[in-house]
């Protein structure tokens, strides 16, 4: 790292990525559905929940190494009209989904009786909102 220690180079194929307000909700709300058992992490369980219509939120890390291992997520995602972000650390997302390994992707899910639909809802319109 350089003497200013700025984060390392983002790729930019990790679009739309969040920044450092939204990642601190998106990170919230992952911590919250851990608790509500409402996330699925990791690609594998992420395409399942997106396949299975019951994701409401893919959340991804931009440094996954390759990008290219989760890059079908937001193909799928757009397929379906699920909306996705990146957020910068993997480490951090891993943290978030309760775990001590580090996550690329995980879904937050949908459930109609959930305390957390409002959230879901206004991080979805906040997401949305990126992508115009």
């Amino acid at each position: 790292m350089t003497e200013t220690q700025e984060e390392p180079e983002v790729n930019p194929k990790a679009y739309p990525l969040a920044d450092p307000s939204l990642t601190n909700k998106v990170m919230n709300l992952c911590q919250q559905s851990v608790n509500y058992k409402q996330l699925k992490k990791g690609a594998n369980e992420a395409t399942k929940a997106l396949n299975r219509g019951i994701a409401a939120l893919i959340v991804l890390a931009a440094d996954a190494q390759p990008l290219e291992i989760l890059l079908h997520l937001p193909l799928l995602c757009e397929d379906k009209n699920v909306p996705y972000i990146f957020v910068r650390s993997k480490g951090a997302l891993g943290r978030a989904c309760g775990v001590s390994r580090p996550v690329i992707a995980c879904s937050i899910l949908a459930n109609e009786g959930s305390q957390l639909k409002a959230q879901i809802a206004d991080l979805q319109q906040q997401i949305e909102r990126l992508l115009i």
